[in-house]
């Protein structure tokens, strides 16, 4: 009997080491946290996606539960640090939320700079590999850098020329573009993403300027009947900001850490940002069958537009050279990269 018991006592004792062994396999509970709804289309066809992906190739180790809307708390500018300090393990944001705190990532916001979202999100994770994890961005992982697809204005008055924009209360997303709107004669309102429907309904604002993508999930083209394309050109983009929570990462074991790597980078940036450009057309197709009035400037017409926001990315040059960088070389870096991986 004795050596039954033993016998037994080692078996409920490895039973419980195995039990032990499984209740960790699930190691890392991750909470990822943005601004817009759940059912916009960066958190179901990138955020989601991506994380679907870490607790796949994890094998379950890592689970990142979601929260959308800001419903951990807190503003959308907040979002950076509640990463650094660990309210959340991931945020997506706006870089251009906290205005001049991250000034090298403006490059891109720059007028008429970018040619496509993938070319121009793989450039700028090479900028920022170049010039700003380790400075910038140095409290947090980051995960990726990526911009939208090309910028246009939804009003509810039609914009055609620049002249068109004077008095206009417009809905400006950066610091960036607030110089923009500021020198074409508009009145630039910033406030996040969230805020534009109820600011467009109470007219607040006259205009927003947002990509294709995302007004669908603010049903823009209900609120306003006009927006004007610049063809093959952006008038404008948006840097964005994938980051993780420094200390949470550094305490991942190392093949977790790889998990979180290999969906990081340069490839994970082109991939967010040619997959939200993709949600473009579908967005605009809601206000074509509406009726809405589609304006879509020529050539010449665009080259109005360039000439008179030309001036802002001479005046952004000059501004970061000021603060201490070379602010010409910046821009002539970034437009290098950019036509390095436009095809």
């Amino acid at each position: 009997m004795t050596k039954r018991r033993e016998f037994l006592g080692f078996a409920v004792g490895a039973a419980l080491a195995l039990t032990g062994t499984a209740a960790s396999a699930q190691e890392v509970t991750l909470k990822l946290h943005q601004f817009l709804p759940a059912q916009a289309n960066v958190p179901t066809l990138i955020l989601d996606v991506w994380a679907d992906k870490i607790e796949a190739e994890s094998d379950g180790r890592i689970k990142i539960d979601r929260f959308p809307a800001m419903q951990l708390g807190g503003r959308p500018p907040e979002l950076i640090d509640q990463a650094i300090d660990g309210v959340a393990d991931i945020i997506w944001t706006v870089a251009g939320y906290t205005p001049g705190r991250f000034p090298q990532a403006e490059v891109f916001e720059l007028p008429f700079l970018m040619t496509n979202a993938e070319a121009t999100s793989r450039a700028y994770w090479e900028f920022a590999e170049a010039n700003m994890l380790d400075t910038d961005y140095k409290d947090f992982k980051t995960i990726a850098v990526w911009v939208h697809g090309p910028g246009l204005i939804h009003s509810k008055s039609p914009i055609t020329d620049v002249s068109d924009l004077n008095g206009v209360k417009l809905r400006a997303p950066t610091r960036t573009t607030t110089m923009l709107f500021s020198e074409l004669g508009a009145t630039p309102v910033g406030m996040p993403v969230p805020a534009i429907s109820e600011s467009l309904s109470k007219g607040v604002i006259d205009a927003a300027v947002i990509p294709w993508e995302v007004t669908a999930a603010l049903k823009v083209s209900e609120l306003v009947e006009n927006h004007t394309e610049f063809g093959d050109a952006s008038l404008y983009t948006t840097a964005f900001i994938f980051a993780m929570n420094q200390d949470k990462y550094d305490a991942l074991p190392d093949d977790l850490k790889e998990v979180i790597d290999a969906n990081s980078g340069a490839d994970t940036s082109a991939w967010a940002g040619k997959t939200m450009a993709s949600a473009d057309a579908g967005a605009r197709q809601i206000a074509v069958d509406r009726g809405n009035n589609i304006i879509t400037l020529s050539d010449e017409q665009v080259a109005e537009w360039r000439e008179a926001a030309a001036g802002v990315e001479a005046k952004w040059a000059e501004e970061m050279t000021g603060r201490g960088f070379d602010g010409p070389a910046l821009v002539e870096q970034a437009k290098d990269l950019i036509a390095k991986h436009t095809e």
